[in-house]
């Protein structure tokens, strides 16, 4: 069996599927991802824990599918976290430095953002994620990284992701019915942001939706940092929900319908197409046209548009994104959803693949929109790892430092002494000299 800490694994916990994924990292750099696993989800919906037993029952499944699959057995998880309860705040922090640590550390920095978690926050809500934006050393302002820089006091603006405590208590909940720990939660539109989003994007200014069953998440990327994220509580069900309404047909034939022959715009589905749909308990079978349905999925999606265009307003950097929309998520996939996208805002669009960080040699089925989110969180688990990997090296070299600084004064007390019996044995040496 491999060694544990070679290996990474998540879940993804959403409303239409629970997803669980090991990966590892090839000798490239890339992700190999070495099983996963798909089941139904019935006990989560907008991205929130409604039956623990239901969805427990999914994560086990996948759990026991991937584990059976690899031959690897993992004890730890990193895992997704969303819903509508998501909020966003900036804050400013800062801390002084000791004369000791004139150059600024990783744990410096780490430090900063530990106190940031101890902010006060409303009954019920805790803090997910702490987003450093630009750092600030001795009123020097407008700097990215600052470890290794020279100063006395250092500063940092940044990006705060809250959360309901209860969501977060009973996602752990499930997870460790399931004798695993929750390594960490991490802000699903975050975990899809690292497995589809170019660094160029980020640099530039860009938008990721993650069009998803329960939930549409948004996270907004200008000059390489994350400037803002948003939950927003509609996805791909409600327009399934929209089709059995409209059509009156149950609700696994609209999800077939949407899926098969769906479109984002009304106005280039043909008229002359018909799509029939056996009726219920021996009625009538009905008669759906491909256009009728396109307006229906049409006008659910402009909704979720408009939503996500009053996020992109409200983040501030609504005129620095050149590099436009990154659609991805299973409602990605739905047809002429980018040219609408593109229409209603007047963005570039693409549709975003997690190939971004996969091996060459990856299976199509994970080079999928639909599998962004739980790539990005095995992604965010190995970034993770690096930072603790460079942590533990920091220490080591600090406590290194430490005991030649403890050895150092006995040194120089031993050479003091050596000087001084030198300067005695030549003054004993030239005072003989001048008496003979």
């Amino acid at each position: 069996m491999a060694q544990q800490n070679e290996y990474v694994a998540a879940i993804d916990l959403g409303t239409t599927k629970v997803v669980t994924i090991i990966g590892k990292k090839s000798p490239n750099g890339k992700l190999q991802v070495v099983s996963h696993s798909k089941a139904q989800s019935t006990g989560i919906k907008r991205g929130m824990v409604l039956n623990i037993e239901e969805t427990v029952a999914s994560i086990q499944r996948t759990v026991e599918d991937v584990q059976m699959k690899s031959g690897i057995i993992f004890n730890d998880v990193y895992v997704g976290i969303a819903g509508q309860h998501i909020r966003s705040v900036k804050n400013r922090g800062s801390i002084n430095l000791t004369a000791a640590d004139e150059i600024i550390t990783l744990e410096n920095v780490n430090d900063l953002i530990e106190d940031m978690y101890k902010l006060p926050t409303d009954i019920g809500e805790e803090i997910l994620h702490v987003l450093p934006q630009s750092f600030i050393v001795d009123n020097e302002g407008g700097i990215k990284n600052p470890i290794g820089m020279s100063g006395k006091r250092l500063e940092a603006n940044f990006h705060i992701v809250i959360g309901q405590t209860a969501s977060a208590k009973n996602i752990e909940k499930c997870v460790n019915r399931v004798d695993l720990v929750v390594n960490e939660l991490i802000l699903e539109p975050i975990a899809s942001a690292e497995a589809v989003l170019t660094e160029d994007e980020k640099e530039a200014g860009v938008v990721l939706v993650d069009v998803g069953g329960g939930t549409t998440d948004v996270a907004v990327y200008f000059d390489g940092i994350i400037r803002h994220t948003a939950v927003i509580p509609f996805g791909g069900n409600v327009i399934t929900n929209d089709i059995k309404e409209g059509c009156s047909i149950l609700l696994r034939q609209a999800e077939q319908l949407k899926v098969q022959f769906g479109s984002a715009l009304g106005d280039i589905a043909p008229e002359d197409k018909i799509v029939t749909i056996p009726g219920i308990s021996g009625r009538e079978p009905k008669e759906i046209s491909f256009k009728s349905l396109a307006y229906i999925i049409q006008s659910r999606m402009e909704e979720i548009i408009d939503y996500v265009a009053f996020e992109i307003e409200n983040s501030g950097y609504a005129d620095k994104l050149s590099a436009g929309i990154v659609l991805t998520g299973g409602g990605a996939l739905l047809r002429h959803l980018s040219q609408l996208v593109k229409f209603k805002t007047g963005f570039d669009v693409r549709i975003g693949y997690p190939n971004e960080h996969l091996t060459s040699d990856a299976d199509e089925e994970i080079n999928s929109p639909t599998y962004s989110t739980s790539i990005g969180l095995v992604l965010k688990g190995f970034e993770q790892l690096e930072t603790c990997k460079k942590m533990d090296k920091e220490n080591k070299a600090k406590g290194i430092e430490e005991e030649q600084a403890e050895i150092a004064p006995k040194d120089i007390k031993r050479n003091n002494l050596l000087d001084r019996f030198k300067r005695k044995f030549t003054e004993i040496f030239e005072e003989n000299d001048s008496v003979m």
